[in-house]
Order: structure tokens, then C-alpha cells, then sequence
């Protein structure tokens, strides 16, 4: 099971891809516009911790926006490299961090459920960057939800949020967004298990104890 927005990146990589050579003719590197979603993320979360929720939202639409720019560059010049993905990944780590510092300082979240919400983030990007790291499994962005539906219920509770105070809406989503990422987390470590549940895995196994011992 694929994230839902997921299911369309290859379709939207060639829709953004006249993007990338926009980018390219001006100068822009893919890592460039990393650096500078990593500098609208902070932006954006504090904006969000001075309850200025909507003008929050701006900055993470723009966020969204550096992130297929600087993917749609790399694809349009042929500079994707395994560093520039790394980079990419440890970004939107930081990106996260920084929205959800926002939310708690603006009290509209309590700290326990950000934290919450936080660590099943990390936890899910986690799993899926080890599970790839063994060589076994091209790609494990699998799950219930991906960082993408993550941000668009956390930008679902900064919509409601200044029209319906009282009822902590921001709040809620955060809550969400935390649920989903933990199943998703346990998901990804499933999908680990029964990819890696294979001969090749038992003899490649059998040889490591072999060179332990």
C-alpha cells in the first residue's frame, strides 16, 4: 500500500519537469532551492508559533513548491546524485521539525501530542531510510500516509484552526498526523520484514555470522 500522493510522482515529474529547465536557464541549482525550502520551512513555523496560521500555510505551500522545483532541476540538468537525496531527506526532517516547533509555541497544540507527533514522523522516515539502506529494497515508501498527506492535515488544522478555536482543531490534526505516522512506521518495518524474508536473506545472514565468528 503506497501513500496516496505517491502514487502519482511519476506523473508529476513529467508535468514539472519544463519547471526544472526554467530553473535551470536562471541559474538554480537543485541544491539551491533545498537550501531554500529548508529557509522557508523555518519561516513558516514561525510564523505559525506568532499564530499567524494562514500566512503559516503560504510558507508551507512554498515549501511544497521549492521541493518539486529542486527535484524537477535535478531531473531537467541530470545532476540527481545520492548526496543531493540525502540532503533532501535530512531538509524535510529539519522542515518538519521546524512546523511543529511552530504549532507547539503557538499553543494551539499541547507539547505531548507535538512531540507525539514528531517522533512517529522521524520514526517513519527512519525505517524507510534503513530498509533502503540494505540494498534489498529499492524503494520502501510504502504506508498510510506519506509526508505529503501528513502536511496537508496539519495544513487542514491551520485552516480551521482561527475559525474554530475552541475546538482546537490544530490540535487534533497534530494528533492525526502522528497516528498516521506511527502505523505507517509499522507498516514500512512489515514490509521490511517480508521483503527481507527470503533465501538470499538467510544465506546473506548465515555469512555475516560466519565473519562475526
Amino acid at each position: 500500500m503506497m501513500p496516496i500522493l505517491a502514487r502519482v510522482r511519476q506523473s508529476y515529474e513529467q508535468i514539472t519537469l519544463p519547471l526544472g529547465r526554467i530553473c535551470m536557464r536562471m541559474g538554480l541549482t537543485a541544491n539551491m532551492l533545498t537550501y531554500s525550502s529548508l529557509a522557508m520551512s523555518a519561516i513558516a513555523g514561525y510564523l505559525i508559533a506568532q499564530s499567524l496560521f494562514w500566512w503559516g500555510i503560504v510558507g508551507i505551500l512554498l515549501v511544497g513548491f521549492a521541493d518539486v522545483l529542486d527535484g524537477a532541476t535535478a531531473r531537467a540538468s541530470r545532476t540527481a546524485s545520492a548526496y543531493g537525496t540525502v540532503l533532501d531527506h535530512v531538509t524535510d526532517r529539519y522542515a518538519e521539525f521546524f512546523i511543529l516547533a511552530g504549532v507547539m509555541l503557538s499553543g494551539a497544540a499541547d507539547s505531548i501530542w507535538v512531540l507525539f507527533a514528531l517522533f512517529g514522523m522521524i520514526m517513519a522516515s527512519y525505517v524507510r531510510a534503513r530498509a533502503e539502506s540494505t540494498g534489498r529494497i529499492p524503494s520502501c515508501n510504502v504506508g498510510f500516509a506519506g509526508r505529503q498527506e501528513k502536511l496537508t492535515l496539519l495544513i487542514i488544522g491551520l485552516i480551521a484552526q482561527p475559525l474554530l478555536p475552541q475546538l482546537r482543531v490544530l490540535e487534533w490534526a497534530v494528533i492525526a498526523v502522528g497516528v498516521a505516522s506511527h502505523i505507517t512506521a509499522v507498516q514500512r518495518l512489515s514490509y521490511t520484514r517480508r521483503m527481507l524474508a527470503t533465501p538470499d536473506a538467510s544465506q546473506d545472514l548465515h555469512k555475516e555470522s560466519g565473519l562475526a565468528g
